[in-house]
């Protein structure tokens, strides 16, 4: 019989894939094997992927400063994560995954057991299996003693090693949730310690001779003090565990081969892993502005941002100018810069919107082959909830395959056009792994919604991945102004952790209340920990670098010295009804024009829609001229309304040139989906009252291209408000409601708060003449916002009434979501910004939940704050046995079940991310009806475990699922 050492018995991984069997291995892999990929894993990521400040962090925190220390000491302590594995608690599993497999239970497990007795590895100490753990949280319990911790707890009455029972603890975290110490201490109790140290020691001692790691060092090397290094050092194990499980990456070892040579092809197969997953810095080259943006020269404003930027370190910088105004290239162009001065390992960009964040990846995609030199492979990972239904991500995914079998022809033309330099260009793709939840953030290019950042202080599970992932970044914040004062209270705390870890800050918006922009530069400085230092001089751009002091200039004006957007005249006007405004609309642009209409609600989106199509033949139109987009439709039924827009009122492909693709004449319905999310120009736009904010920001999409050639009628950019007034012509904002005498209301006050409705209604209305019209430029934002959301002002009569009662009412409710933000996150020195956060309080649990509206309420991580919804697949029923995505019953579903990563699971889940509907919570309510959980089951391989519900394709009415709704292709989701 082969000499066999007892811990080498102890098994890390069993072969739920089937893969090693099939290729004539081991039905498991020793613990010891999978302890030396992860390390491995972990030294490659170092090397590869880790930028110098993160590094830098590490080394202080377990190397005495040393780099090449802390890397040893890193990847040795990374390996131990799965120490607990030695226990009765974990092996008495063996064959009982996730996969059905007799073999597995059945003579495997005998074999293993017959082995393991043969060496004489502990039993289970509590067969009865009353006591259990964690494996995880066993780690947790002995990993300082057994690396030398000498204090009461670890059973001696010598000095304590504080550094590794926070080291003890983050790796007790790697499945998602950092333990507290009680759910430790009863880990302790479910392992008799005395039988399993003789194993322990053994395995420990192996693997730090096999990494160089001299034992007796580590109670005073490992201290991790930083607060960003306790999550990004999680983060890290994490992901060096995640490569190192995968079979597509590691080979399972042969029990009797010498562990040096499992070390050898732990390190020759972690290479491999690291190079295919793209796991790699940014490593930018020089280029000028034409050479990342061909064709364009940079603005002035855009010039002067560049040039006030620090020549070294981290940098917080503010961009506030007005739509269309070129701040997206401009943010580029900063995280350029910043990735060759600081060595940054990538970028991600945060989005306000899933459809803002699918267009603004073509043309970061772009960007980033401009920025790398041929033949660089970079992944760019869309990161949002409906990514994989994306088609460019499957585009990126392609080219990811065709990149792997060294067949590099050219990319899809959707993902960057070619130009005149392209033989010069790096190449962008996306490997599916990216796809799996929080992997997105880890990629070295990544665009998502800004839900990812405002996460990141929150412990939820995986929160340290989620951090790790943008600990090197530059994290650009784009369309700052449209989040909520809980997400700005998150964004804020999430900005002191990452400008802790060394990650610099890109904020843009159109105009920033005074309040915000505060809180983030505030945020900045507390997380450098230091003062600010403001000379408050005057510029829509500010610099914050890494001491602390703030330089602005900036102009929003253009190359040629004139404002880039002529000003604006914004008319207040009465609310007709739909038929008459349907009227008005379908007489205006008759001879020629692109109108949007922006409501603030999908129910008034919708009627208008139905009048305008119902009116549509009298007046000569086309119903394929009337375009109705909101969120309340299905992907598969947006994503092509989408698409048309973005082809024929974008830029177009030559920016150059006006666009061919634009249509004679369109009438656009949509709600706030088309003010943040795509880059469309249209010749009119008329809109409900809303925010200030979200006005400016409507104002935006008026007259975007300034190539575009308009009809007559609307030469000039006007902006038309709709505003509802009451019998002392003050605008109606709250909802009806008969106990305050207001019979007559405003459902649009559901949405926005009264208040900054009414406000906004004062502020525009002050500036108009007779005729309810205002002229307005890009400099008044600063002004407007400031009288919206500022101090305030004490007015006479009806209209002070009516904004001080909504004030009160609004800064209630700002009162309950302040209490919130400041209920959830965690902050690196803590809420005075004196206090270093500890492992301790890293602490979280199923009740912090997984940042999808799970875990407990008032605990769980939220990255809003809004009414949660219920996310479900939504099928047609054509007969007992056909399930389709379409009411035609042209598309059949997949319902079986596909391997993952396979191309057909690919496209299964692509198909049902587009047939996935979200209702919200209060319907449900409302209307009683049952959680998805009460639903009937659908008994097909796919569907199992997945909410189904099934709709009529005649009448669109639900009939297996939630019944009182309904879904119209055209119309969307309504009840």
């Amino acid at each position: 019989m082969l000499n066999i050492a007892d811990h080498h018995v102890i098994w890390g991984k069993t072969d739920q894939s089937r893969r090693s069997r099939g290729n004539g291995g081991s039905a498991w892999n020793p613990l010891t094997a999978h302890i030396l990929d992860t390390a491995a894993c972990t030294g490659r990521l170092w090397d590869r992927y880790l930028t110098h400040g993160m590094r830098l962090r590490l080394a202080e925190a377990f190397g005495a400063g040393d780099d090449e220390t802390a890397r040893t000491t890193v990847m040795f302590l990374a390996g131990l994560h799965d120490l607990g594995k030695g226990s009765g608690c974990f092996l008495r599993t063996f064959g009982t995954g996730i996969r059905d497999d007799p073999g597995l239970r059945g003579p495997e497990l005998a074999a293993w057991r017959i082995l393991a007795d043969s060496v004489r590895l502990p039993r289970d100490g509590h067969p009865d299996g009353k006591v259990n753990a964690r494996h995880e949280h066993i780690t947790a319990a002995y990993l300082p003693r057994l690396l030398g911790c000498g204090c009461d707890n670890c059973g001696d009455n010598g000095n304590e090693a504080s550094g590794l029972h926070s080291v003890a603890l983050l790796l007790g975290g790697h499945h998602g949730h950092i333990p507290s110490i009680d759910t430790v201490h009863r880990a302790a109790g479910a392992v008799a310690f005395e039988q399993w140290e003789p194993v322990y020691q053994p395995l420990i001692a192996e693997a730090a001779a096999l990494l160089g790691v001299t034992l007796s060092d580590l109670p005073d090397l490992v201290r991790p003090e930083r607060p960003s290094v306790l999550p990004m050092f999680t983060g890290l194990v994490i992901l060096s565990d995640w490569i190192a499980s995968s079979d597509d990456h590691f080979t399972y070892r042969r029990l009797g081969d010498p562990p040096a040579h499992w070390w050898s092809q732990s390190q020759h197969q972690a290479e491999a892993a690291t190079a295919k997953l793209a796991l790699d810095r940014w490593r930018p080259q020089d280029r000028t502005w034409h050479n990342l943006f061909p064709g364009t020269k940079p603005r002035p404003f855009q010039a002067a941002a560049l040039a006030a930027l620090p020549t070294s370190g981290p940098a917080m910088v503010i961009v506030e100018s007005d739509t269309g105004s070129g701040k997206t290239r401009l943010a580029f162009a900063i995280a350029h810069h910043l990735a060759r001065t600081c060595g940054h390992q990538g970028l991600f960009m945060a989005m306000p919107t899933r459809a803002a964040t699918n267009q603004a990846a073509g043309e970061l995609a772009s960007f980033i082959e401009h920025s790398t030199d041929y033949p660089t492979a970079s992944n760019l990972s869309v990161v949002h909830s409906a990514a994989g239904a994306s088609d460019l991500v499957h585009q990126l995914i392609d080219a990811s395959t065709t990149l792997h079998q060294n067949a590099l022809g050219s990319l899809p033309d959707s993902i960057a056009a070619a130009t005149a330099d392209s033989s010069e260009r790096g190449r962008v793709a996306l490997d599916p792994w990216y796809l799996r939840r929080c992997l997105g953030l880890v990629s070295t290019f990544g665009i998502g919604t800004v839900d990812q950042v405002v996460l990141v202080p929150q412990p939820a599970q995986h929160w340290t991945l989620r951090f790790l992932g943008l600990a090197g970044k530059t994290v650009i914040i784009d369309e700052a102004h449209a989040y909520e004062l809980f997400q700005h209270e998150m964004l804020g705390a999430a900005v002191e952790w990452l400008a802790d870890a060394g990650a610099s800050i890109v904020v843009l918006s159109a105009t920033l209340p005074t309040s915000v922009r505060e809180t983030l530069v505030d945020a900045w400085c507390r997380g450098r920990q230091v003062t600010l230092k403001d000379t408050a001089r005057p510029g829509p751009i500010a610099v914050v670098d890494q001491h602390g002091t703030v330089r602005r200039t900036g102009s929003a004006k253009s190359s040629e010295g004139q404002e880039p957007r002529v000003r604006t005249e914004v008319r207040l006007q009465p609310l007709p009804d739909p038929k008459a405004l349907a009227t008005r609309l379908l007489r205006e642009a008759s001879d020629g024009g692109v109108t949007a209409v922006i409501r603030n609600r999908v129910e008034s989106a919708v009627e208008l829609h139905r009048t305008l199509i119902d009116q549509s033949t009298l007046h000569g139109w086309r119903e394929a001229e009337i375009v109705l987009l909101h969120g309340r439709l299905m992907s598969r039924d947006r994503l092509p309304v989408e698409s048309r827009l973005l082809g024929a009122l974008g830029p177009g492909r030559d920016r150059s040139l006006p666009n061919p693709s634009r249509p004679h004449r369109l009438l656009v319905v949509a709600t706030q989906i088309v003010e943040q999310s795509l880059d469309i120009d249209f010749d009119a736009v008329y809109s409900d009252l809303a925010p200030i904010d979200l006005l400016i920001q409507r104002r935006g999409r008026l007259h975007r291209h300034a190539l575009n050639r308009r009809p007559r009628w609307c030469q000039e950019p006007v902006l038309n408000v709709f505003w509802q007034p009451d019998t002392s012509l003050l605008p109606v904002v709250e909802p009806s409601d008969e106990a305050l005498g207001r019979p007559r209301g405003n459902r649009d006050g559901y949405v926005y708060a009264p208040f900054t409705l009414a406000a906004s209604w004062h502020a525009l209305a002050r500036r108009t003449d007779e005729t309810g019209r205002a002229v307005i430029g890009a400099e008044e934002n600063s002004t407007l916002i400031h009288e919206v959301y500022g101090p305030a002002v004490p007015l006479p009569g009806t209209l002070g009434q009516l904004l001080t009662r909504t004030r009160a009412s609004w800064q209630a409710s700002l009162t309950n979501a302040q209490n919130e933000a400041v209920a959830r996150p965690l902050r690196p020195y803590g809420r005075r910004g004196r206090t270093r956060v500890t492992a301790i309080d890293l602490a979280s649990g199923s009740a912090h939940g997984g940042g999808k509206h799970d875990g407990a309420p008032g605990i769980a991580a939220l990255s809003r704050l809004g009414e949660p919804s219920t996310e479900y697949l939504a099928l047609y029923l054509q007969d007992r046995e056909r399930l389709t995505y379409d009411p035609q019953g042209h598309l059949l579903a997949d319902t079986r079940y596909h391997p993952r990563d396979t191309r057909e699971r690919r496209q299964q889940q692509k198909d049902f991310l587009l047939n996935t509907l979200a209702t919200p919570t209060s319907w449900f309510n409302a209307r009683r009806l049952p959680p998805p959980n009460a639903w009937p089951r659908i008994d097909r391989p796919a569907l199992r475990y997945r909410p189904t519900a099934l709709f009529d394709p005649t009448t669109g009415s639900c009939v297996s699922g939630p019944h009182g709704i309904s879904y119209s292709p055209s119309e969307g989701l309504s009840r």
